[in-house]
């Protein structure tokens, strides 16, 4: 295990009426001007935003709106969201929804408070904001993690790069499983398989030598692979989505990359394929991960053994280690074709195969894979994806 230093700054509230628990308790620390920061409108149909904001209300809080924050979340947004914080002086973010939302209230909880571009700041000066407008959030779509780190996906459709930006750890977080009973089936068991990999992810980087990071790991994946199958019998079953919104924040609050440098590369592949094509960002994931991990898995061959082994149940015996390996990420292939997940970029609705060579040249080559991937051989990965 490499060295390392952990800390977890964000306070979870979990369970039905968690909502309330924290604002009561949290919202005394922050000013009286609150942004609730969210999406296309579903939480005003099922009944979340009116909740959150008679808790508001009790609390004697002024609020404040910003609405409209797409899948995919652009730059052009977290400056909009940044503009409205400094025009109504707003003291604290309230993100209601999912990974997207989150991320995008992480980002204008920097930008507000610096008249430098976040965006320049970060890739082009390589600083990283210290200073930020206090942010919590209610999850309402689980699977991203985003409630538990300060990374946000920002996609900046200038450059044409969606990449990792640093900005503001929420404050605490509440984990109502209840609010997401509501959500379409695809987004759930979408937002599941991306738990799935950010687990993966993780796992396959270095080191590969047996952690307890990486034996954690392992039952996070049994997890969210025993609770997608439970979820898809029933819908309504609330232990499965209570067990999968908890190992969507256990697979990115740090416990799993403690000691580990992580992999990564299917997210960075799947970014910027996303930066092209705005595609659902966990489907695109099911695509990718198979056929990346069929060009990777010889080369990290034991890490991908206990893989078959741990997470899926495969039995060892007469099977050579690279056999053992390769059933490993036929198990995944065949799972993402059992929850209903699409195999292509076909069936995601991606045609245009031109992307492709945009998508290699631009993709992050990330330093913890088992395999040191070339831009020929990342677009190799993507027409197998087709």
């Amino acid at each position: 295990m490499n060295d390392f230093v952990y800390s977890y700054p964000t306070k979870v509230y979990f369970g039905q009426g968690a909502a309330k628990k924290a604002l009561t308790a949290e919202l005394v620390k922050f000013g009286k001007t609150v942004m609730i920061a969210y999406g296309g409108g579903s939480i005003k149909k099922n009944g979340i935003f009116d909740e959150i904001c008679g808790l508001l209300r009790e609390a004697e809080k002024e609020i404040v709106e910003f609405s409209g924050i797409m899948p995919n979340p652009t730059y052009a947004k977290v400056q909009e969201g940044a503009a409205l914080v400094r025009e109504r002086k707003v003291d604290f973010i309230l993100a209601v929804g999912g990974g997207s939302v989150i991320d995008c209230s992480k980002i204008i909880a920097a930008q507000a408070v610096t008249e430098e571009d976040i965006w320049n700041m970060e890739f082009m000066e390589h600083k990283y904001p210290t200073e930020f407008v206090p942010m919590g959030a209610v999850v309402t779509a689980s699977g991203t993690g985003a409630e538990m780190n300060s990374g946000a996906v920002i996609t900046n459709e200038e450059t044409k790069q969606k990449a990792g930006v640093l900005g503001a750890y929420a404050a605490f977080a509440v984990l109502d499983p209840a609010y997401t009973m509501t959500l379409p089936e695809k987004q759930v068991i979408s937002g599941a398989f991306d738990t799935l990999s950010h687990c993966m992810e993780t796992y396959f980087g270095s080191p590969r030598e047996t952690t307890l990071s990486d034996e954690i790991g392992e039952a996070v994946m049994r997890n969210v692979i025993h609770n997608i199958r439970a979820l898809l019998k029933d819908m309504g079953d609330m232990n499965a989505r209570s067990e999968l919104m908890w190992a969507s924040a256990m697979g990115e609050n740090g416990i799993l990359k403690i000691g580990k440098v992580t992999d990564f590369q299917a997210h960075q592949i799947e970014h910027q394929l996303g930066a092209y094509t705005d595609c659902n960002h966990g489907q695109g994931l099911a695509v990718i991960h198979p056929v990346l991990y069929r060009h990777m898995y010889q080369d990290g061959a034991d890490q991908f053994a206990r893989f078959a082994r741990n997470a899926w149940g495969i039995l060892e015996e007469g099977k050579t280690k690279e056999e053992l390996a390769e059933a490993g990420v036929q198990a995944l292939a065949d799972f993402v074709k059992e929850i209903g997940m699409p195999v292509t970029f076909t069936e995601m609705g991606i045609t245009d195969k031109s992307v492709l060579q945009k998508v290699a040249d631009s993709c992050n080559l990330t330093a913890g894979c088992c395999k040191k991937l070339s831009r020929e051989e990342i677009l190799e990965i993507l027409e197998e994806c087709f």
